[in-house]
C-alpha cells in the first residue's frame, strides 16, 4: 500500500502536533525520498520505505525542538495546532469541550515517548497492522502489540477525567 501525501500529512501532524510544521516535514520526506531512490528496495513496500524516512524526519524535527527550548531557556509547552470541527451543528460549549480534550490528546501525544507514539499513530490514524507496523519500524509484530498496549495505557492515565 502506497502512502498517499494526505496519509503521510495527517501522521506527520499526529507526531510533531503542529499542521503547519508537519507540511515542511512532508515536503522533506518526499524530497528525502527522491535522493536516496537508488536505495530503496523494491522487495520492501514503498509506503513503508515512506513512512520510515517521515518518522525519521520527525525524530529529527523533535530533537531540534528540544534542542532550541533548551537553548531559549523555554521550557513550557506549545499550543498544539487547534484543529477544526467538520460539523458546525453542536452548540459552542460543546465545540469548546471538544477542542479543549483533542489539545488534552495532542500533548498527551506529544509527551509520549517515540517508542510507543510512532506504533500508537500508525495503528489508530492509518489502521495498520502489527505486523506493517513492525516492518515501518523495524520490530516484531509482538513488540508492536506490547509498545501499543503501554502507549494506549499512557494516554488514559494522563487523559484521566476532564479537567
Amino acid at each position: 500500500m502506497t502512502a498517499t501525501k494526505g496519509d503521510l500529512h495527517r501522521f506527520v501532524t499526529r507526531y510533531v502536533g503542529d499542521a503547519d510544521e508537519a507540511l515542511d516535514l512532508v515536503q522533506e520526506s518526499y524530497a528525502a525520498a527522491w535522493l536516496s531512490i537508488r536505495r530503496y528496495d523494491p522487495a520492501r513496500p514503498f509506503g513503508a520505505w515512506l513512512r520510515t524516512i517521515a518518522l525519521n524526519k520527525c525524530r529529527d524535527w523533535s530533537r531540534r525542538r528540544r534542542v532550541r527550548r533548551l537553548v531559549r531557556g523555554v521550557m513550557g509547552l506549545d499550543a498544539p495546532e487547534a484543529v477544526a470541527i467538520g460539523d458546525a451543528a453542536p452548540g459552542a460549549d460543546v465545540r469548546f469541550d471538544e477542542r479543549r480534550r483533542l489539545e488534552r490528546l495532542n500533548r498527551a501525544l506529544a509527551e509520549l515517548p517515540d517508542g510507543q507514539r510512532a506504533p500508537l499513530l500508525l495503528a489508530v490514524l492509518e489502521g495498520r497492522s502489527q505486523a506493517e507496523i513492525g516492518q515501518i519500524l523495524g520490530l516484531s509484530a509482538k513488540a508492536v502489540e506490547l509498545r501499543i498496549a503501554r502507549a494506549r495505557k499512557t494516554l488514559a492515565n494522563k487523559m484521566g477525567p476532564s479537567k
